[in-house]
């Protein structure tokens, strides 16, 4: 019998039903409260109370209203879970063997699913509310067992077991915690700060922003309504009845709307300007400031969400979601992934494995192209190994096969053939004595014998002691580089390799040279001195 990871036996009667759907009559219901109505420091600091205590319906259904009624909230929580649903997902098989890569291919093929982001994005409602549960719906029509649905449920219909404040328990019938069907459900936690999961939500602290917020909000409306017209006054006469009375003050009402009215002659209408003293900006600033602190809490970053201040460039460098967080929460799902549906996959379909797969999410590596061709044009030549798949991963490019046009270096152009002739002091000399060129016949001439200079470049050549002035200069390069872990460790270490670098034997050597050929170079100028310049 299979058991997850928690020890509980699979019943696969559970797997092809819903065990947590929505209920008509029951505990499961579609309709909740709606407490963040008529919300106050007291009451919120109740709910949060409950939430901790063990029954948090109020607290997710506040969490919920809050995504409802802050717009900004809205929008930077959804920004931090789209941008990691849309992450590239990979697949690491368990290990090189043919059952390893099949298992992998199990998975990758599942994952290629156009509802997969939106399930993505369910599950990462747990950023909000701490925690999320995904129900899978299995399939078997396929002649294996398939996840063709992934349904979210509301976290309220879970509760977690009060003994622990950990482990999730399905809410059943007469409000009875039952535990979690083995391979049947997906449970996400995301971890704003350590401690309980029902504490770990970023609508915990959300919660005090709105609320505060809100008062603003509402002053800022009565504000506006009081001062942003101005004070009507209507004057009767003192002789008007009760009925021109009425008319006068139904025009002094519904002019602030209408913008015209009439009144009977002899009534005066008059507009008094509000005169407003103070900063009439502080509702503004105040609500603007709640807005930057909740753009922290959520994405840790505000020059994405607010045009006031900073730079492009900066704004560049934050992105959408700060990397350490968008990292935190992929690694997060990933584990999740890992652990509530890639297990389950390969344990129905092919039994209980040593090793499983692994789904990645994240970016891809960014490399610098230039930098690393330009490291490698330098250290290949001068004896560096590189295997040549892993630079052809880190520029994403796949081997070639034997149908494919392979790019390679063009050839070099072999040296012009010029046929043998005279040479041009022949030519000279033919001339001179009134010979034409074309009665000149001079046999080609032998190969002539080196000169002291092309001696001397030879004997410098053969010596053998070159390779070891070298290896002082390029034996500390090679050993950072064979040891180095990653492209990135081998940069970062490059500049302390020139410490290790021993280049004093090869400057006595240059400087030996040097010395011959200038030698060398004297005794050729006096051999073609004798030779009349030739």
């Amino acid at each position: 019998m299979l058991t997850d990871q928690w020890g509980r036996p699979m019943k696969k009667s559970d797997l092809a039903r819903e065990l947590s759907a929505p209920t008509l009559k029951g505990v499961r219901g579609l309709q909740g409260g709606h407490p963040a109505q008529g919300l106050t420091p007291g009451r919120l600091a109740a709910i949060l109370r409950e939430a901790e205590t063990g029954d948090a319906t109020r607290y997710l259904e506040m969490a919920e209203e809050i995504e409802e009624k802050d717009l900004h909230y809205l929008g930077v929580l959804g920004t931090r879970k789209r941008q990691v649903a849309q992450l590239e997902l990979t697949v690491i098989p368990g290990g090189d063997t043919q059952d390893d890569l099949d298992n992998a291919d199990l998975i990758r093929g599942w994952l290629d699913r156009e509802e997969l982001e939106d399930e993505l994005f369910d599950i990462l409602d747990s950023v909000g509310k701490g925690y999320s549960v995904a129900e899978i719906m299995w399939d078997t029509s396929g002649g294996q067992w398939t996840p063709t649905r992934l349904i979210w449920r509301d976290p309220r219909w879970f509760r977690f077991d009060p003994m622990d404040g950990v482990t999730l328990r399905l809410i059943g019938a007469g409000g009875a915690l039952e535990p979690l069907a083995a391979y049947k459900f997906i449970r996400h936690r995301t971890k704003a700060k350590s401690g309980l999961p029902i504490r770990g939500g970023l609508a915990r602290a959300a919660a005090w922003g709105y609320l505060f917020k809100n008062f603003d909000v509402r002053d800022w409306v009565i504000f506006a309504e009081r001062f942003g017209h101005p004070l009507r006054v209507g004057r009767y006469g003192a002789h008007a009845t009760k009925e021109e009375k009425e008319v006068l003050l139904s025009a002094v009402a519904n002019i602030a709307s209408d913008a015209a009215c009439i009144i009977p002659q002899g009534m005066e209408l008059e507009f008094i300007e509000a005169k407003i003293t103070g900063n009439v900006d502080m509702f503004e600033k105040f609500a603007d400031w709640i807005d930057r602190q909740i753009s922290k809490a959520v994405l840790g970053q505000t020059l994405t969400t607010e045009v006031k201040g900073g730079s492009l460039a900066a704004a560049r460098v934050h992105g959408g979601v700060k990397d350490d967080i968008e990292r935190a929460d992929a690694k997060e799902l990933s584990a999740t992934l890992n652990r509530d549906l890639v297990r389950p996959m390969i344990d129905l379909n092919k039994g209980p494995q040593k090793r499983y797969p692994k789904i990645r999410i994240g970016r891809a590596d960014e490399t610098d192209l230039a930098q690393m061709t330009d490291s490698l044009a330098k250290l290949v030549p001068v004896g560096l190994k590189v295997s040549a798949k892993q630079v052809r991963d880190k520029l994403g490019l796949s081997a070639p096969d034997g149908a494919d046009d392979v790019l390679t270096a063009p050839a070099a152009a072999p040296p012009s053939a010029a046929p043998p002739g005279p040479s041009v002091s022949a030519r000279a000399r033919a001339v001179a004595v009134g010979e034409t060129a074309g009665d000149v016949h001079i046999a080609p001439a032998a190969p002539a014998a080196p000169d002291a200079i092309e001696t001397f470049i030879a004997e410098l050549a053969a010596g053998d002691d070159w390779a070891a002035a070298i290896d002082d200069i390029t034996g500390p390069l090679i050993d950072r580089v064979e040891n180095a872990k990653s492209y990135d460790d081998l940069i970062a270490t490059l500049a302390r390799a020139l410490d290790g670098m021993d280049a004093g034997a090869l400057a006595e050597k240059l400087a030996r040279a040097t010395f011959q050929a200038r030698l060398a170079g004297g005794e050729a100028a006096d051999l073609k001195a004798k030779n009349g310049g030739n």
